[in-house]
């Protein structure tokens, strides 16, 4: 089922940048809360180890986790780093969300 996510090369990049700096973090995290102007929110944050049921999606080196409540949320998605103007952040292109917002961290389904 992992393999419905993917992680795009940039996102990989900066995944392994930012565990680089870490002492006890191994992984990024996604998880899907509910709440934000459209429904769902994002939320990512740093993780030290996958946990039962987790979703482990890997790309050269780095290491994305996704529990298992979250992934039917993000099936099929990819996830993505994106360095602009308007801002540096990971975001996460979800062919299941009907609506987002502009900002992109929230969305419905």
């Amino acid at each position: 089922m992992s393999a419905a996510i993917t992680l795009t090369e940039n996102a990989a990049r900066r995944i392994r940048e930012i565990v680089a700096g870490e002492t006890d973090k191994t992984a990024l995290r996604l998880a899907v809360n509910g709440g934000g102007c459209s429904g769902f929110s994002y939320e990512f944050e740093l993780d030290d180890k996958a946990g039962d049921g987790d979703a482990v999606i890997e790309r050269d080196g780095a290491t994305l986790l996704i529990d298992s409540v979250s992934l039917v949320y993000v099936l099929g998605s990819e996830v993505d780093f994106v360095d602009d103007l308007m801002a540096a952040q990971f975001q996460v292109n979800n062919p299941n969300a009907t609506a987002s917002c502009g900002c992109g961290t929230s969305f419905s389904i």
